[in-house]
C-alpha cells in the first residue's frame, strides 16, 4: 500500500470492477468506485457527463476502467474521450482499461469486438501512460442458477462456444488480481496484455473439470447463440444481449484458435502475476445450492 495512491474504478458498479474494488480494498488501498449508482466506496456518476467524471477524478492517481455493455460506437468513443480528458486533467500516474473480451486480429463484423478496438486505440493514442487488458471469458459467467442447475440436476454444461474452441478461463477475482498489477507494476505502460489462465480447454475436460469437483458425470452442450441471446434480453436489453452475443457468433467462425487461448506466460512476464487453474475456481463454488433439493 502507498499513501500517495488513489484509485478510480470505473464500472464499480459490475461484477469485474466490484472484484478489483474488493482487491484493492483488501490491500489497504484508497479506492472510489465510480458508477451509476451511489453506495458504499461508490460515487454516483455518468460517462457521458464530463462534470461527473472531473469531479470523481479529482486527486486521484491510479484508474482501472471497463465500459458499460453499450455497443454504440460513437457512444464508447463519448464514453472514451471524457475518460481520457478526465484523467489527462488529474495528471493520473496509470490507467488500466479492461476491453473485457479478447480482440481479434482481423477486423469483424460484431460491434462488441470493434467497439472494444476502436476504445483501445483511443485509450493508446492519447498520451496517458496506459496498460490495456484483454481478457478471454470469465468462469464466474457460469455461476448463475441456470447453469448451476443444469450441471447438478442434469449433468449438463451449457454454454455457447464450440466444444472444440479451446478457452483459458479466468475468474474475476485473478481479473482483479492482474488489474492491480497492472496499476502499480512498474515500467510496463503502453503494454497490452491477453490475459487468460494457465490452461485452456475445451468443451469436454471443461465438463470433466465440472464432474470431478460436483461428483457426477458432466457432458458439455454447445448452447446455441439464438438461445443464449434470447436468455440475455431480459437481464441486459436487446442491445446489449445482440453485442454479447456476437462475440459468440465471431467464437464459433473465427479462424485463430488462440483468440480465447493466449500465452499465459505474458501474463506472469508483464505482470508478475499467475491465474488460477480452472479446477481451483470449480471447486470452491457451492454448485449444489441451485439443486432443486436444496433449502432456501
Amino acid at each position: 500500500m502507498s499513501e500517495a495512491r488513489r484509485h478510480l474504478v470505473i464500472g464499480a458498479n459490475g461484477a469485474q470492477g466490484a472484484a478489483v474494488v474488493r482487491r484493492l480494498l483488501a490491500d489497504g488501498e484508497h479506492v472510489r468506485g465510480f458508477g451509476r449508482r451511489a453506495g458504499a466506496h461508490l460515487v454516483p456518476g455518468d460517462l457521458a457527463d464530463p462534470s461527473t467524471l472531473t469531479a470523481a477524478f479529482a486527486g486521484i492517481t491510479h484508474v482501472s476502467a471497463v465500459l458499460p455493455l453499450v455497443f454504440d460506437r460513437e457512444t464508447v468513443l463519448t464514453h472514451v474521450r471524457n475518460i481520457v480528458d478526465a484523467a489527462k486533467a488529474a495528471a493520473v500516474t496509470r490507467l488500466v482499461l479492461n476491453t473485457n473480451t479478447p480482440v481479434p486480429r482481423d477486423v469483424t463484423p460484431f460491434a462488441a469486438y470493434e467497439t472494444r478496438r476502436a476504445a483501445e486505440d483511443a485509450v493508446r493514442c492519447s498520451g496517458l501512460p496506459v496498460v490495456v487488458l484483454r481478457p478471454t471469458v470469465y468462469l464466474d459467467n457460469l455461476a448463475n442458477p441456470v447453469t448451476g442447475r443444469a450441471v447438478v440436476e442434469d449433468g449438463v454444461l451449457a454454454y455457447p462456444l464450440p466444444p472444440d474452441r479451446s478457452v483459458a478461463w479466468i475468474s474475476h477475482d485473478d481479473l482483479a488480481a492482474a488489474t492491480v498489477a497492472a496499476l502499480h507494476r512498474p515500467g510496463i505502460e503502453g503494454a497490452v496484455v491477453r490475459l487468460g489462465g494457465p490452461e485452456a480447454f475445451s468443451g469436454a475436460e471443461l465438463a470433466a473439470t465440472f464432474g470431478a469437483a460436483t461428483g457426477r458425470q458432466v457432458t458439455y452442450l454447445p448452447l446455441e447463440v439464438e438461445r443464449f441471446e434470447s436468455g440475455l434480453r431480459d437481464v441486459l436489453g436487446e442491445a446489449a444481449a445482440a453485442g454479447v452475443a456476437g462475440i459468440y457468433r465471431w467464437a464459433a467462425q473465427a479462424a485463430d484458435p488462440d483468440l480465447f487461448a493466449p500465452d499465459h506466460d505474458e501474463v506472469e512476464r508483464v505482470l508478475r502475476v499467475r491465474m488460477h487453474p480452472i479446477a481451483t475456481w470449480v471447486a470452491a463454488q457451492r454448485w449444489e445450492r441451485w439443486a432443486a433439493t436444496a433449502v432456501r
